[in-house]
């Protein structure tokens, strides 16, 4: 295999891991606070259809990402009065968030399947983009791609280098030592869980505005569940998520060269690829040590004052 043939396969691993990458750091930043969210994968589908309807609706695709971004942070907000509100179970309620958000998005979707819109389309950036085989992997992609080049390490100066990182990371280890400090760890929540989902809606927003520039019923696939194990596999550090969603996309990227080349192995197996690795993700972080890495306050709700 030449240079040629594998630069290709490396920028479509980079498109098919961008969605994964913006999913996991939204999930990794609601987990960081101490709320375990697995409704992801029904954000990201509500996020893929607002956007589409958006893009539909106005031509515009920076109005699509926003609109994406505020619903799902809107649902995040639901989660969050089942379990910051109500004391609900978390896990439970995610679940409920993840069902009713496929199937929201399929019963308003199905008049638009097959409906092709504009969207998000490729360029190369000055410079960096006719650097050899980084420039052609790494910087001729659309805008999305690109900010998403910005978020890790603007993550991780957030969580360690300022006062609101600091808060919520406190909030996801000790809530109450938090409340102690004086932080309100309710309201850490709560914004944690808006601006995770925002930026679960952003990398569903980009399966209809780049990625197909179309609407077609179940887009996401499972990368919502990918996400959510991606932030074990990273053991909740940005650094890690970059990698794993990458690996990921490579994997999604290389069983559709595989198709596409009409290699003589059932396309039911190549489909599996992703989500046999994600099980393979799942039991590596566990021989590793369980919980590494976790706030120690995960899944665990904050008790009402009397």
């Amino acid at each position: 295999m030449t240079i040629e043939m594998v630069i290709p396969v490396l920028a479509a691993a980079v498109q098919c891991g961008t969605p994964i990458l913006y999913a996991t750091l939204g999930e990794m930043l609601t987990e960081r606070a101490g709320v375990l969210n697995l409704g992801v994968e029904g954000m990201m589908i509500i996020g893929t259809f607002t956007a589409f309807l958006a893009l539909h609706l106005t031509g515009d695709p920076w109005i699509a990402v926003v609109v994406a971004a505020l619903c799902g942070g809107a649902l995040g907000l639901v989660h969050g009065i089942v379990c910051l509100v109500f004391q609900g179970n978390q896990v439970v309620s995610g679940l409920a968030l993840t069902i009713f958000g496929v199937g929201l998005a399929d019963y308003l979707g199905t008049p638009f399947v097959g409906t092709v819109t504009t969207g998000f389309t490729p360029f190369s950036l000055p410079v960096l983009g006719d650097i050899p085989v980084l420039g052609e992997v790494f910087f001729r992609h659309d805008a999305l791609v690109n900010l998403s080049y910005v978020l890790p390490p603007l993550f991780w100066l957030f969580l360690a280098r300022t006062r609101w990182g600091l808060a919520l990371r406190a909030t996801g280890e000790h809530p109450a030592a938090a409340a102690a400090a004086g932080i309100n760890p309710v309201l850490v929540r709560w914004a944690a869980l808006f601006a995770g989902g925002a930026l679960v809606g952003i990398g569903g927003a980009y399966l209809s505005l780049a990625y197909t520039h179309l609407w077609t019923n179940n887009m996401t696939a499972g990368r919502g569940w990918i996400a959510v194990a991606l932030v074990i596999f990273a053991f909740w550090r940005p650094g890690r998520a970059v990698l794993g969603a990458y690996l990921f996309g490579g994997v999604m990227a290389f069983q559709l060269r595989l198709q596409a080349m009409g290699a003589s192995v059932p396309s039911s197996l190549l489909l599996m690829l992703p989500y046999a690795l994600t099980i393979g993700v799942l039991l590596f972080s566990s021989a590793r040590g369980k919980g590494r890495g976790a706030p120690a306050a995960l899944g665990v709700n904050i008790e009402p004052k009397d």
